[in-house]
């Protein structure tokens, strides 16, 4: 495997995330922004935060399968959330819980930053997924 995950002592813990990714691998795969969408465009969990977490995160695992990749080769996450607020976090947290056996995410997650937007692309997407993976 090339990625290592770690969070050292002195860092907040517990948290749903390692706090650092250490990588040794030559081939850097990023997975651009994955929202709650279906193949063809039709929007996926309309509303529903914890549903559109869930199907971003599937399609950030296609896009790492298509690189040859998993979860397990991640550095870091992204996730864009609009309209962020604190009480927000059961609603998210509930949406990665739903599908990480699925797609094999485990938890903790690897690293990863949580940034409250105002607006992403079109109106009904709550959730964006952005990914860096390494490969041997």
């Amino acid at each position: 495997m090339s990625v290592q995950y770690l969070t050292p002592e002195g860092m907040l813990q517990p948290a749903p995330y390692h706090h650092v990714a250490v990588g040794t691998g030559t081939r850097h795969v990023h997975v651009s922004g994955q929202v709650a969408r279906q193949a063809d465009g039709a929007p996926v969990a309309p509303g529903d935060l914890a549903g559109q977490v869930a199907h971003a995160l599937r399609n950030t695992a296609t896009g790492l399968a298509g690189a040859g990749a998993t979860f397990d080769d991640v550095l870091r996450l992204t996730f864009y959330v609009t309209k962020w607020s604190p009480e927000k976090i059961g609603d998210f947290m509930a949406g990665v819980e739903a599908v990480a056996e699925e797609i094999g995410l485990k938890l903790p997650m690897p690293p990863a930053s949580l940034i409250g937007v105002d607006y992403l692309f079109e109106e009904d997407v709550l959730v964006e997924v952005e990914a860096t993976a390494l490969l041997d």
